[in-house]
This record gives C-alpha cells, structure tokens and sequence, in this order.
C-alpha cells in the first residue's frame, strides 16, 4: 500500500488495484498549487472518491474529478446527494457507523466532532455528519483518516474496535485540534504505527508546519510526508 499527501486534508491511498482518493482540494490549496503537480495528473489511475464531510476545503475538485474518473463518491448520505445535484454521476452513500465494501478494502463512516455545510446564495445548507473513514485494506493494513475533527474520548472505541494501524489526524488549530490535543490523541487512544499530520500550512491562520505535533509527539511514528510524493506504508 502506498499512500500520498497532496497538501491540506487530500491523500490518495493505493492498495491492490484501486485508488482511494480523499477530500480532494487541489484547485485552490496553495500547498497544492507550489508543488507544480496538476489535477489530471493526481486524478490519474483514480478507482473511488471519499469525503470525510462537505466544507469547500474538503470537496475540492470532486465533481471534476469524478466525472474525468467515472470513480463512485462515497461519502455521508446528504453530501452524496449534494454533489449529485452538482454533476457526480456515481455516488456510494453511507453514514456513522456504517461500512460499504469493495473489492480491495472496507470503508467505515466513524464519528468526528466537526461542522458540514455550505454557504449558498445567503443560507447554510446541511450537509449531513461530519466523519471520519477507517479504511481497512485486504493487505492487512488499516488507515483512519480523521477528517476535521476535535479530541474526544469515542477515540478509544474507535481503536478498540478498529486497531488502526496508520492514522491521519488533523493539527492545524483553530478549525481543529492543534499540535498539543492532536499528539494527546494519537498518544493516548491509539496505536499507529505510523501517524501523518494535515490540515496544517493552507491558510495563514492555521499552523504552517507540522513541528509543533512532531515535537509533541517525541518523534516517534510521525511521517511528515512530501506534496505528491508516495510513501510505502
């Protein structure tokens, strides 16, 4: 399995022959745009497309890249049906709790303590729960995705229950957990691996490097990975 970073909260992971594109904010994403990568070029080889909930820096490029892909959009019910009323033709709907399964993995909708909606033409719509995805793989190898997302103590169910080995957790501040809570998450209800940090250097007001979790974190398990570069996991 190798999975890449393409800045902010987007990470494809590629395990057997499909391609789990996440919250892909590309158009937009300065940490995305410096690299010089494109979005033909991190749509390439895409099988499916996961939203971890329906803010504007999570849902990104999804309706372009689904419909170039002809990848399904798995995401929460009411976000599914959003970005079908945009222009996505295949949609795999779900909701907290519950699992949908491919050919190469499992996806489970997990709690997240967040916010989903948009803004449009002067009133909030209701994009259903914000989640997180635990992404078990036929490898043998489980990724929790975070999506946005305060601490809370449910954490520990999750891993009670899932054992993830890899997790991807938010440490960016104010929208989310910051370095010091983000560190006590990943130290105290699980026992990744591997932890990669995101949501973190996009917008001015959020934390612009990750060194702040590394330091939290002592070091240990923490990959902080290079934009559209794959790393074996």
């Amino acid at each position: 399995m190798h999975i890449t970073w393409f800045g902010h909260s987007c990470f494809r992971i590629d395990t057997g022959k499909s391609s789990i594109l996440i919250d892909p904010f590309l158009s937009g994403n300065p940490t995305f745009e410096e690299s010089g990568h494109t979005v033909r070029q991190v749509a390439k080889g895409v099988t499916h497309v996961a939203l971890t909930h329906g803010h504007e820096d999570h849902t990104g490029n999804t309706v372009e890249i689904c419909k170039e892909t002809a990848a399904p959009l798995i995401a929460v019910f009411e976000l599914a049906m959003h970005m079908a009323s945009l222009g996505v033709e295949k949609i795999d709907p779900g909701n907290t709790g519950g699992t949908i399964h491919h050919q190469d993995f499992d996806i489970t909708f997990v709690p997240a303590w967040h916010s989903s909606g948009v803004f449009h033409e002067g009133r909030s719509i209701y994009l259903g729960a914000c989640c997180g995805l635990v992404i078990a793989t036929r490898e043998g190898k489980t990724v929790y995705h975070m999506g946005d997302t305060a601490i809370f103590s449910d954490m520990g169910l999750i891993n009670e229950i899932y054992r993830p080995d890899i997790g991807i957790v938010p440490i960016g501040d104010r929208f989310t957990m910051g370095a010091k809570t983000a560190a006590l998450a990943c130290k105290r209800f699980f026992q990744f691996e591997k932890v990669i940090p995101c949501h973190y250097g996009t917008f001015p007001i959020i934390d612009q490097t990750a060194d702040k979790f590394v330091a939290e974190m002592g070091g240990n398990s923490v990959v902080v990975p290079k934009v559209g570069v794959p790393f074996e996991a």
